[in-house]
């Protein structure tokens, strides 16, 4: 254990119950972090580790940027909080105009949230708001994807298709699921990968047994990141966006990953040249600074629910949390957004991401790689798994990693790599000799060449 780990008595380091985390054995062995610089995190021996998930997905334009720093200093100064209940501030207002301008096609309303957990909880919330002011108040159902992730609310969990957040909680709200497109024929696709599309009419069978009068919207992630980076195959959410509209079903975007810039766009929506009815954005909001969430909606569901408010004094939708659009949290978006664009870093991963995608699959071949998944700048890797303990190799190998220097993401039987936008090659070729080593040592094998 180093100095500063050991310094925690065994009483405080117990007080804490550490979320997605197994508490006895980072207990046993505490992987504390004390600060961070760039594209690097900094352990409490002082020991510099690459950032290789960017946080978790949430700091791409890298850690400690100064003008996020002032932005909030200077926020903090002047107004620290406001109610975000029938009164308003400056900056949400100039905030929410920013987004909606760079955002797709006439998604142009944004709501407030405070995580990704809540910006899904939120924009169903909306859709059923929506059909009910339609006057189609059976129109309740969600329909989420196996392997989707959408927070761990109620709700997120509900039409959430990752069974080890489900298994736990029993009965949440009704939900169904199409298939995940993680299919054999794909193993190894670089970039968009080209069967599968034909998964989206699972759609059609869902409306023959629910009919589409009870059913609200769908909700997909463009790339399934915690699931291990799951591409939807070309054609799949066009296809899915064609059913939504001929059945009257909304179409929601989970871009909590995908949002500012991760595939080499500004959207995943832009990516795969598909508007859905609302897109859920956190994480590189604010990269990674303050907790921040938002719901960008269409005109007209907007519309449809603000209309039916009855007189002008009446609140049309009852929802919204005390730290909506804090007055912080804007200031750290609005330094966030600055730096996204004086940059160029959406573009910067766009011209990256070949030698990203490049460096990813040169792994195959290599002892335990089942199957390679990158997008933009995210990557997935499928583990092969000891017998009967899917998640155990993935473990060893992120530790062995972080012994190395490298930080990167493990989960059920995958490893993900979600790499800085402010990454230089040479930290590319440094994480993927890293990885090979790693999975020869873990072999027995000695690298050669």
């Amino acid at each position: 254990m180093t100095q500063r780990a050991s310094q925690l008595s065994p009483q405080p380091m117990d007080a804490l119950w550490m979320p997605y985390t197994a508490n006895r054995q980072f207990k046993s062995a505490p992987r504390m972090i004390t600060g961070a610089q760039g594209n690097y995190l900094i352990d409490d021996s002082g020991r510099k580790i690459f950032d290789g998930l960017s946080g978790l997905w949430t700091c791409g334009a890298g850690h400690n940027r100064p003008e996020i720093t002032e932005a909030v200093a200077k926020q903090l100064a002047t107004l620290d909080y406001a109610p975000a209940f029938q009164y308003g501030h400056n900056l949400a207002f100039e905030l929410a105009e920013r987004l909606a301008a760079m955002a797709p096609s006439d998604i142009n309303k944004v709501f407030f949230t405070n995580s990704g957990s809540e910006a899904a909880d939120t924009a169903t919330k909306m859709a059923r708001a929506y059909w009910r002011q339609q006057g189609q108040p059976t129109k309740t159902r969600i329909i989420g994807r196996a392997k989707g992730y959408h927070g761990a609310s109620w709700g997120g969990i509900s039409f959430g298709g990752i069974g080890a957040n489900r298994k736990m909680w029993g009965p949440a709200m009704e939900s169904d699921h199409l298939s995940h497109t993680l299919l054999p024929q794909n193993a190894f696709s670089e970039g968009i990968p080209a069967q599968g599309a034909n998964l989206a009419d699972e759609l059609i069978e869902m409306v023959a047994l629910h009919d589409a009068s009870n059913i609200a919207a769908v909700i997909v992630e463009p790339m399934s990141g915690s699931a291990g980076v799951i591409v939807p195959p070309a054609g799949y959410l066009k296809r899915l966006r064609q059913l939504c509209d001929e059945h009257d079903i909304l179409l929601i975007f989970d871009e909590v990953i995908t949002g500012f810039g991760r595939t080499g766009d500004l959207f995943g929506a832009n990516t795969f040249d598909v508007v859905p009815d609302m897109i859920n954005v956190a994480k590189q909001l604010t990269n990674g600074a303050i907790p921040m969430g938002a719901v960008l909606t269409r005109q007209f569901i907007y519309d449809t629910v603000v209309d039916a408010g009855g007189a002008p004094y009446n609140i049309e939708l009852p929802h919204g949390y005390t730290y909506s659009g804090h007055p912080v949290a804007c200031a750290a978006a609005m330094a966030s957004l600055d730096i996204l664009e004086q940059e160029k870093l959406v573009a910067r991963v766009a011209e990256l991401s070949p030698y990203f995608e490049q460096g990813v699959h040169s792994l195959k071949g290599m002892p335990f790689i089942n199957d390679i998944r990158n997008l933009g700048f995210a990557a997935g890797f499928t583990i092969e798994s000891y017998p009967g303990e899917p998640a155990r190799r993935p473990f060893e190998l992120a530790m062995k990693l972080l012994e190395k220097g490298f930080y990167v993401r493990y989960g059920g039987d995958t490893l993900q790599l979600g790499i800085p936008f402010t990454t230089e090659k040479s930290e590319i070729d440094a994480l993927i000799n890293a990885m090979q080593d790693t999975l020869m040592d873990a072999h027995g094998m000695k690298k050669t060449g």
